[in-house]
């Protein structure tokens, strides 16, 4: 299965893994699993880091450099392709970063990891 995690599941699987799902938990576990962190999270993370939003115990840049290897997570980029899809979908959710996930998830076929259940409702593979 190809998984894109949700920015929050990226940093509870590094830190906080009891708040995973035990279905997220074992997905992500899971060796046979590809696990893609998404570009849009790196700027969601410096964004809500620099704002207090977010305490780290090192460095955004450090600290994301160190989970992506732990992980073993694949990086996407943006893609013109996937956010063409952005203005079909519907104002479920506002933010533009699970905006920009949901997007992602459903041009590319990926499963969102997310317990957010707003994401929950849009037409996408979700896992939580």
């Amino acid at each position: 299965m190809r998984l894109l995690l949700d920015t929050c599941v990226f940093l509870w699987a590094v830190d906080e893994a009891e708040n995973l799902s035990p279905a997220a938990r074992q997905a992500i576990q899971d060796p046979a699993n590809e696990i893609v962190f998404h570009q849009i999270s790196v700027l969601e993370i410096q964004i809500k880091h620099s704002l207090g939003k977010l305490a780290l115990k090192t460095p955004p840049a450090e600290f994301i450099k160190k989970a992506e290897s732990s992980l073993g997570t694949i990086r996407h980029t943006l893609d013109d392709a996937a956010l063409s899809l952005l203005g079909n979908l519907p104002w479920i959710h506002s933010d533009p970063f699970d905006r920009v996930l949901v997007a992602h998830s459903i041009y590319h076929g990926l499963t969102l990891v997310t317990p957010d259940p707003d994401i929950h409702r849009y037409a996408a593979r979700i896992l939580w």
